[in-house]
């Protein structure tokens, strides 16, 4: 796998400054400067973050998470366990998702959220924030979006069709990989410093790319990962001895809860973008048609890519807009520029026909 992946990036030291090389079209992608002044100018007013928005949402979707997974463990009725496992996935992966807002927000424009959402969602769902801090970050970098130096990025487009099934797949290990690492390498880390460093650079980072290598943390950023780290060993040790006391059923169904919320994350990561670059550095307006927007009127979009993440291209338009401000920016772009411009070639109808673009796309000859 990691051979195919690397090979389909041409090095970041090959790609040509301020221009996008679409494997479709083989055109550079020039800026649309009237629609990134548009995205800045028509916006500056609901870019703050609101904490009675982000404190309930979150709090509410990890306490229906929490109840709908009780339920799954509990009942007896197979159904209503099934019923209560789906409304565990659905609301814990929104809860989850709020780990995207955390990597973009202002270190003060939440106090305490950082540290409530690892508390709460976080560390109980073996994801601390400093698995995605200052790795998504470089995904929105100007020069390393779509390259070789992308953590999160792969030309999935121009992959083999088995790439797209292993891709989701791959997820199903995640929850059993997370335990394993927190549980026995990190402690084992602390004690053996190689296998410290191949923990940090390759296994504690929520990245698809698999060249990357994460460097090591510094600063306050370090004084948050050991804390984070600690709490999440401890938790993962409370889980394992929990299984000799209560017996493993609770925590291979919590397991697959966390399962299903990976693979359902990853759905939505193969429509998140067109995965059409070769690796070329690209302009913003070449990374923003290369993403992707499922605006309303569909509702399905609020399920499986929550949290704004519906607005996916939008948010590379405007990162650190707050998720909440996204349906708002999204209406008055769409409102000044007009159906037939370049922010609207970025909306897509809905899953389905993204999926079934990128699969068509997998199967055509090279």
């Amino acid at each position: 796998m990691m051979t195919a992946h690397e090979s389909s990036f041409r090095p970041a030291s090959n790609a040509v400054p301020a221009s996008i090389s679409v494997r479709a079209s083989r055109v550079p992608v020039a800026d649309d400067k009237e629609m990134l002044r548009a995205a800045v100018d028509l916006t500056k007013d609901i870019a703050e973050a609101r904490p009675q928005i982000y404190w309930p949402d979150m709090i509410l979707s990890a306490g229906i998470g929490y109840a709908g997974l009780a339920g799954a463990i509990l009942l007896s009725n197979p159904w209503l366990a099934i019923g209560c496992a789906v409304i565990a996935v659905l609301a814990l992966y929104r809860a989850l998702l709020f780990i995207h807002e955390l990597t973009h927000i202002h270190r003060d424009a939440l106090p305490g959220f950082r540290l409530g959402w690892n508390l709460l969602v976080g560390i109980p769902m073996l994801t601390p924030s400093f698995m995605y801090e200052t790795v998504h970050t470089l995904h929105h970098a100007r020069t390393r979006y779509g390259t070789i130096e992308d953590p999160e990025y792969l030309p999935l487009a121009l992959m083999k069709p088995w790439s797209l099934p292993v891709f989701l797949i791959t997820a199903i290990l995640l929850p059993p990989a997370l335990l394993l690492r927190s549980a026995i390498l990190v402690p084992l880390g602390a004690l053996i410093p190689p296998l410290r460093r191949l923990v940090w650079q390759r296994f504690s980072a929520l990245a698809i790319n698999p060249a990357f290598r994460r460097r090591a943390p510094e600063g306050a950023f370090r004084r948050q990962v050991i804390w984070q780290e600690v709490g999440t060993t401890a938790w993962s040790l409370f889980l394992i001895a929990s299984g000799f006391v209560i017996g493993w059923k609770p925590l291979l169904i919590a397991l697959a809860v966390l399962a299903a919320v990976a693979v359902l994350n990853q759905v939505r990561t193969l429509v998140a973008h067109l995965w059409e670059n070769e690796g070329d550095t690209m302009t913003v307006t070449a990374q923003y048609l290369d993403s992707v927007n499922v605006p309303p009127p569909g509702l399905l979009a609020e399920l499986w890519a929550p949290v704004g993440l519906r607005y996916h291209a939008l948010h590379h338009l405007l990162p650190s807009m707050p998720y909440h401000a996204l349906p708002e920016c999204h209406r008055r772009l769409s409102d000044h520029l007009g159906p037939e411009t370049t922010y609207a070639r970025a909306s897509h109808t809905g899953l389905l026909p993204l999926v079934g673009r990128l699969a068509s796309s997998t199967i055509r000859p090279r």
